[in-house]
């Protein structure tokens, strides 16, 4: 699990692509807000939402594991309830063993909880636990 700020700040810096599983079109949701603020800092920021077409120009997917393994992703960032997050770090485990990939799981603020936690460990997958990704990219680059 990450918790340090300098670590923070390397996977923000480091990352180009973030898969944001319930982000909304709605832009009066957070989720929205949050893919629209992390593009304008230059991520790609593809939508996971069965809800949605697309959100601000991305293809959205209905799960995770149906972008293409073709897609570098650095980044899987929950924007779910909490009660949803241990199904969202699954979803994350089966793309590491799909791709090869080992994209860094990000829970906002309220969303981890400890089954989550534990599949994230079980799977070595690194996990930063509730914290905003607008908050801390401030925090790091402003």
């Amino acid at each position: 699990m990450i918790s340090d700020n300098k670590d923070i700040y390397r996977v923000l810096k480091e990352a180009k692509t973030v898969a944001m599983i319930g982000c909304s079109p709605n832009e009066y949701r957070t989720s929205n807000y949050a893919a629209k603020f992390l593009q304008e800092r230059g991520y790609r920021v593809i939508p996971v939402n069965p809800q949605a077409k697309e959100v601000y120009g991305e293809k959205s997917y209905d799960n995770l594991t149906d972008i293409p393994s073709d897609v570098q992703i650095d980044i899987v960032n929950i924007f779910r309830n909490s009660e949803f997050s241990a199904e969202a770090v699954q979803d994350a485990a089966e793309w590491k063993k799909k791709t090869g990939q080992d994209p860094v799981l990000w829970t906002q603020l309220d969303v981890s909880s400890p089954e989550a936690e534990k599949i994230a460990e079980e799977n070595e997958l690194i996990y930063i636990k509730n914290r905003c990704i607008m908050v801390e990219w401030d925090r790091n680059f402003k």
